[in-house]
């Protein structure tokens, strides 16, 4: 395996830092939902530690790498089985995260890495409890965005039966605390 590596700049116009990454995890076996993740390389804590000085650049990172900085955070937060899903194909899930032993989770995550602005829509949150349903072997559906959601969302109908206990809904609000938390561990 080559070695990780990420490449910062800052340009004049913006300040804010562009990214080249290559990889923040380490990668193991193919499953049939993806790929298995070991674990987190040094570039995810040098990207957790980026965040945590300059918050705004959550923006400059492709969508691409945010499902491996969410993957890698569920390998962080000690999921005993995390899946990284192809770009395609992926059935709605970005993200397989499993802890075993007494009270087992199984967890999808999806991630939507959007623009300040930008936000996931009661439709989003719909689809990931049909996804949910036609699952038999998810206990819990996660939306994770670095933006927000759209308001009232928890109010809808269709969505408020799963809140909080079926679907997780994490924003920038959420998200940055979390990845911080984890990065300390």
């Amino acid at each position: 395996m080559r070695p990780s590596r990420i490449i910062l700049r800052t340009t004049p116009k913006d300040e804010l830092p562009s990214f080249t990454l290559k990889s923040v995890l380490e990668f193991g076996d193919k499953t049939s939902e993806g790929t298995l993740i070991e674990c987190v390389a040094t570039p995810w804590f040098e990207i957790m530690r980026l965040i945590e000085r300059d918050p705004n650049a959550i923006y400059e990172i492709d969508c691409w790498k945010w499902e491996e900085i969410i993957a890698g955070a569920y390998k962080q937060a000690g999921f005993d089985e995390v899946e990284l899903t192809p770009r395609s194909g992926d059935k709605g899930r970005d993200v397989v995260a499993t802890k075993n032993g007494v009270g087992s989770i199984r967890i999808f995550d999806q991630v939507k890495a959007y623009k300040p602005g930008n936000l996931v829509t009661a439709n989003d949150v719909r689809a990931m409890a049909g996804i949910m349903s036609g699952a038999n072997n998810v206990s819990k559906g996660v939306i994770t965005t670095t933006s927000d959601f759209a308001p009232k969302i928890v109010e809808d109908e269709f969505i408020k039966p799963f809140i909080p206990h079926r679907i997780e809904l994490r924003p920038r609000e959420i998200l940055l605390p979390w990845l911080k938390e984890l990065q300390d561990k």
